[in-house]
């Protein structure tokens, strides 16, 4: 899991693009507090071939992206 909240973007992409570049996990989820990082990441994984599940916690947003 990535928890990338406080981060301002490019930030929370560039540690889903890291993990990605990594692992190349079937499944992570990435926390974000930002509507902003949650477009920017969607559209990042997007281009990588996953999908991406977006669920609210409060303040915060829950990204699950699957490959």
């Amino acid at each position: 899991m990535i928890d990338a909240r406080g981060l301002s973007c490019p930030m929370p992409v560039v540690m889903t693009q890291k993990a990605i570049q990594k692992d190349a996990p079937a499944v992570l989820e990435v926390l974000v507090d930002a509507q902003v990082a949650v477009e920017n990441v969607t559209r990042y994984a997007q281009s990588q071939g996953y999908r991406t599940a977006v669920e609210p916690q409060g303040p915060d947003f829950k990204l699950t992206l699957n490959k």
